[in-house]
């Protein structure tokens, strides 16, 4: 399946291309058939956009940094073995294959609560065990952000690579006509790079937040959006162009508790700060719901509604990229999206996950719903961005120029003889 996409209901191999390659016969034969076809579904009434850990991941490599490590992790020597054998059964159960940090920290998380409710002092040590893994794991992240940030600044030959590489991907799916329902982008990333790009590309994000200094979750769901008076306009609202929807399904390393309420701190991305293990008590990354709130999975729960309400209805489509479905209650949500028959998913890859992509899409056994594009000659940012994207939905004077050009082509009415 590498090396392959499937595009209006056929198959098609891609192994003639080759990563920077000067040669762009194959290229535009491949694109003659990805671009259109993605730029309608790019068109779709509801269009969503779900980003994975491959994204940060292929610009830190672009940056010439390195991603944030998922690796497992010691949180407890003493209480290793047992998070680990939990950790790989957990793992195995969701289809992820090999535990990574995030089913060690789940693990951790409900061995700690049952320590507590038995009142065993260890319960102590592996907390701050917990905390020590979540800072240095969240300071990993902060760190690969400082890569892609500077990576422009220090390399002057790159021609800002990674800014480019960055806006034109948002871009492709963001330049929606603004009368149209707004892109919703969904991510199960912890790091702010989206955001990054989206105030580089001046877009006006809405996400749960509510406030300036110190925003707030706010778990009531108001169909907010941001519209202007024209002038002359006699009082008529107008959507505003460039305005999207944000959710981060698994929180963000500025997410913090604070007084039983979920707040955005200012972090600055890029910035030299390291998080300390105090603050780690507080952060907010999926499955880490501190345990003063009541509810372990708020706001979890909360932005998943969210998703779930976004993607399962008529007309919607939904875009995957550096997603490499292996998180079951995200796969759960997508698989009923697809019972709808009017939706719609892409998945862009860079690899096939270990054959978990292959082996989802089978197991959804709707392929007239399904398109993807697997592979590194395909499906990484730079030729995904320079050859395979849509170009932005809203440039009218394309629109106009391809009109003007049907006009003249058209003959012209023979004279009437006269009598």
């Amino acid at each position: 399946m590498v090396n392959s996409y499937r595009v209006e209901n056929q198959v098609h191999e891609a192994d003639d291309l080759i990563l920077g390659s000067e040669e762009r016969t194959e290229v535009e034969a491949h694109r003659r058939r990805i671009e259109p076809w993605l730029s309608a579904v790019c068109q779709s009434e509801h269009l969503n956009l779900l980003v994975g850990s491959g994204f940060s991941a292929g610009l830190a490599l672009a940056a010439g940094g390195k991603p944030a490590s998922m690796a497992p992790v010691s949180i407890d020597t003493s209480l290793d073995a047992a998070i680990n054998g939990d950790a790989a059964l957990g793992a195995k159960k969701m289809n992820r294959g090999a535990a990574n940090i995030e089913d060690q920290f789940r693990s951790a998380l409900a061995l700690h609560a049952g320590l507590q409710v038995l009142k065993d002092p260890r319960a102590t040590a592996l907390k701050s065990g917990l905390d020590r893994a979540l800072s240095t794991f969240a300071n990993s992240i902060v760190a690969m952000e400082r890569q892609i940030s500077m990576a422009d600044i220090f390399d002057a030959g790159s021609a800002r690579k990674v800014e480019r590489l960055l806006t034109e991907f948002l871009l492709s799916f963001a330049s929606r006509t603004a009368s149209r329902d707004r892109l919703h982008i969904f991510t199960t990333n912890y790091d702010r790079v989206i955001e990054h790009g989206l105030d580089l590309l001046g877009a006006r994000p809405i996400d749960r937040f509510v406030g300036a200094l110190t925003p707030r979750f706010r778990a009531s769901r108001f169909e907010v959006d941001i519209h202007y008076a024209p002038p002359g306009g006699r009082g008529d609202a107008r959507p505003l162009e460039g305005v999207v929807r944000l959710t981060k399904l698994h929180g963000s390393v500025d997410w913090r508790e604070m007084g039983g309420d979920i707040v955005r701190e200012a972090l600055p991305f890029g910035g030299q700060r390291t998080l300390t293990e105090a603050e780690a008590q507080g952060l907010m990354i999926f499955p880490n719901a501190a345990k003063d709130i009541e509810t372990a999975f708020y706001p979890y729960a909360e932005l998943f509604r969210d998703f779930s309400t976004a993607i399962c209805r008529p007309n919607a489509a939904l875009v995957t990229y550096g997603y490499g479905f292996g998180d079951d209650h995200v796969n759960r949500i997508i698989r009923d999206m697809l019972t709808i028959p009017s939706t719609h998913l892409v998945a862009i890859s860079y690899d096939d996950a270990g054959g978990r992509i292959p082996a989802f899409l089978e197991a959804c056994g709707r392929p007239a719903q399904i398109s993807y594009l697997i592979g590194p000659q395909l499906a990484a940012l730079e030729p995904l961005a320079a050859d395979f994207l849509p170009k932005p939905a809203i440039d009218s004077i394309s629109k106009r120029e391809t009109e003007l050009l049907e006009n003249r082509r058209r003959p012209e009415p023979a004279a009437k003889a006269e009598p």
